[in-house]
């Protein structure tokens, strides 16, 4: 149970780190708000919003 739940810590922040990285990439407006909130939210925005879904693969090409 504990390797699982920092599975899923881990992935999680990796996921943020990725977005953070190459948010400049994607069409949000630049604000640090903006940026932080869309970051933390990733895996719930990621499933729930289509166009999250298109700006969050922007981010990850590098």
């Amino acid at each position: 149970m504990n390797l699982i739940y920092w599975l899923v810590v881990i992935g999680y922040a990796i996921g943020a780190w990725i977005f953070w990285n190459g948010f400049h990439r994607t069409t949000f407006s630049r604000s640090l708000p903006n940026r932080l909130s869309l970051s933390l939210l990733w895996p719930v925005l990621l499933i729930s919003n289509k166009s999250y879904r298109q700006n969050f693969r922007k981010a990850l090409r590098g």
